[in-house]
């Protein structure tokens, strides 16, 4: 599904391989060839993903990346200092490519390079103050990202060290340089560096739903929404022009982000009723995550206000917690509420509107 095929890091990719799957049934010749290839990349590089799982590192304060107050994160911004590397790959497979972009530099007239510029920035702002985090691994790692990989590559992809954007090919996908796919994909060397959820059935469906959670945060903070305004896709502008469908996901609605007759029909249960059972796409990771999606933005609507207050904060704070890359969706409720109580105190309207948001997805905790 994503490439290079050789590479020795763990890679998270965009585009679900349900979604190639279904293009490789229904498309014409080409763009079979297109998704069997993608599929094939994906199983070259699947056993490498469960090899190399990588464990938290200690920030400069000492903290493990656990939660630090509003106030705390903006005491110490001079701390946190972005570090943006973007190289053009010309087209090609090879990483990371011709660097044409660092921190600082003049835009370059390229609008994929300063859209993987400014997106980065964006997702470091968010983390650095918003929940204390420096950059990516918690001490200031550089942002490297490479546009224009391969030709007309329809993905885009964190392989452990860095992002890969392709250019789509204009027809089924468009530019992946949109806010909440960077967003995304960034925010898999978050749940990286935080110790990791296995890729794997229920926690790798958690490990992409944190990325979905964060990358729509990024978004959303970016924009000044409230949780109201927004409208909670992941990958808006991204799909062709006569491609039938807003996005790749919805969190406010799993399952409608689109329906068209090369894609098929958005597979996303927003119930645990309606939990898919596959082995295919990891077990289902790209499919199931709308469960915990839906209970996310549940729990914002009972909150209110901007997403990465006090449920982004929830969210952080048991990702850092949490210690159990095997985790199941009843283990993440669980230390979601753990973390509602440490942030908010028993019994208060977090605590509260969180245990029934997840009991609305059909999860008891």
């Amino acid at each position: 599904m994503c490439g290079p095929v050789h590479c020795h890091n763990p890679i998270h990719c965009i585009v679900p391989p349900h979604m190639l799957r279904v293009m490789a049934l229904r498309g014409d010749t080409s763009v079979q060839q297109m998704a069997r290839a993608l599929l094939y990349q994906n199983e070259e590089v699947r056993e490498e993903r469960a090899e190399h799982m990588t464990g938290g590192v200690v920030p400069e304060d000492g903290r493990t990346g656990l939660f630090m107050s509003s106030a705390l994160a903006r005491s110490v911004p001079e701390r946190h200092v972005c570090n943006r590397r973007i190289f053009d790959g010309e087209g090609k497979a090879a990483l990371p490519g011709n660097p044409v972009r660092s921190e600082g530099d003049a835009p370059t007239g390229d609008a994929e390079v300063d859209r993987a510029y400014d997106g980065a920035g964006t997702v470091f702002d968010l983390y650095s103050e918003a929940f204390g985090r420096n950059s990516l691994d918690g001490a200031g790692i550089p942002l490297t990202a490479t546009v224009h990989h391969r030709q007309n590559y329809n993905n885009a992809f964190w392989n452990g060290t860095q992002m890969a954007y392709g250019d789509g090919d204009g027809k089924i996908f468009r530019t992946f340089t949109e806010l909440s796919v960077i967003g995304h994909e960034m925010s898999h060397g978050v749940v990286q560096y935080s110790g990791g959820l296995l890729y794997q059935g229920q926690s790798g469906a958690l490990n992409e739903s944190v990325a979905d959670v964060f990358g729509t945060m990024t978004v959303q903070r970016k924009l000044g929404q409230d949780v109201y305004e927004a409208d909670w896709l992941v990958g808006t502008g991204i799909l062709g022009p006569e491609i039938n469908g807003r996005a790749l996901r919805s969190m406010k609605a799993p399952g409608t982000a689109y329906h068209d007759a090369l894609l098929g029909q958005d597979p996303q249960p927003y119930h645990m009723d309606l939990y898919v059972d596959t082995t295919d796409d990891n077990g289902g990771v790209h499919i199931n995550s709308g469960i915990p999606n839906h209970a996310f933005y549940l729990y914002c609507m009972y909150l209110g206000g901007n997403a990465w207050e006090r449920p982004g904060q929830v969210w952080y704070r048991a990702l850092q917690q949490i210690n159990n890359p095997m985790a199941t969706f009843h283990d993440w409720a669980a230390e979601t509420l753990d973390a509602a109580i440490a942030l908010f105190g028993a019994g208060s309207h977090e605590q509260v509107m969180l245990r029934r948001a997840w009991r609305l997805v059909g999860i008891a905790c």
